[in-house]
């Protein structure tokens, strides 16, 4: 009888033990931790990371060895050469998040290779405020790509790139922080300008050695409500950005507009209503050498200039 009360005394230790859950000594083995690896999972739960998704390239640090304009920004060819862009495919949205209020001034470029560009861009500063916003329309984003300067203050700013487009339509955009040009965007924003009162328009020609535009908007802090062009033809539009700025005294618009070729002008529309003016300001930025300045409007063209 003591021998059959030990067997049946093992049987039932050996049943229980086959319906034990079995220790595993490598949990990533399964498809749910597959993507976490053992150095993530030594740090303790909730900080596991993972790497950049699979054509996607990992993000560099901030492009500081690239020359500047006189304008004060970068140059948007030699960054868009340097930098690791994102890409927005067609109908997609990508964020940059810039929380620290040491961030004043943010710099925006996007580029297509060689197909037309359609995006939303926008300030976002806390929820459900966007205090400015562009719609921007490139013909060829190889040839023109858009560059621009966007004030942040205050902290607590997102920039957002819709890309508008279809899917077959992606773009490559890249956003950094550049405090680097304040005195030079400064003394840009400080300038006269003209005083374009709201439903007129203000177009400036330019001449085919110069290379770039560099086109200020601003209000005594009204709304800003604008559309820019670049034209090169009767009716035909290479470049367009429909501007609207809660505060123009506070975020004013600054963007250096690439004028390639002949017959280039720069059209300002003010589409607000009559009391809301703003000033504006289209100067010659980066010309080839031995450019002289031609009409009145051409005057601002100063020696460094030139040297450029």
């Amino acid at each position: 009888m003591k021998i059959v009360g030990t067997l049946v005394a093992l049987c039932a230790l050996n049943g229980a033990s086959a319906f034990a859950p079995k220790a595993s000594s490598n949990a990533q083995s399964s498809a749910l931790f597959s993507s976490i690896s053992r150095a993530d999972t030594a740090r303790g739960p909730g900080t596991a990371t993972r790497g950049p998704a699979p054509g996607r390239q990992a993000p560099a640090g901030p492009v500081t060895n690239v020359r500047r304009g006189p304008s004060g920004m970068m140059r948007a060819r030699e960054i868009l050469d340097n930098a690791a862009l994102e890409t927005v495919q067609g109908g997609s949205l990508r964020t940059w998040s810039f929380a620290s209020a040491t961030v004043e001034r943010v710099q925006v470029l996007a580029r297509t290779e060689g197909r037309p560009l359609n995006a939303m861009v926008e300030l976002w500063q806390g929820p459900d405020n966007s205090p400015q916003r562009m719609g921007v329309y490139i013909e060829d984003g190889s040839v023109r790509p858009f560059n621009a300067i966007i004030y942040t203050p205050r902290g607590s700013n997102a920039i957002a790139i819709r890309n508008t487009n279809p899917l077959e339509f992606p773009l490559s955009a890249y956003v950094q922080a550049d405090n680097a040009s304040k005195d030079l965007t400064r003394a840009l924003y400080e300038k006269r300008g003209r005083t374009v009162q709201g439903g007129a328009v203000y177009t400036e020609p330019f001449a085919p050695a110069v290379e770039t535009v560099t086109v200020v908007l601003k209000t005594d802090g009204r709304p800003l409500n604008a559309r820019i062009e670049l034209l090169q033809g009767p009716n035909n539009n290479k470049q367009v950005v429909e501007l609207y700025t809660e505060d123009g005294l506070e975020r004013p618009f600054i963007a250096v507009i690439d004028t390639p070729g002949t017959g280039n002008v720069v059209r300002i529309v003010n589409t607000a209503t009559v009391e809301f003016p703003l000033t504006a300001s289209i100067e010659p930025d980066v010309v080839e050498p031995g450019y002289q300045p031609g009409p009145p409007g051409m005057q601002s063209v100063n020696d460094q200039r030139r040297a450029w």
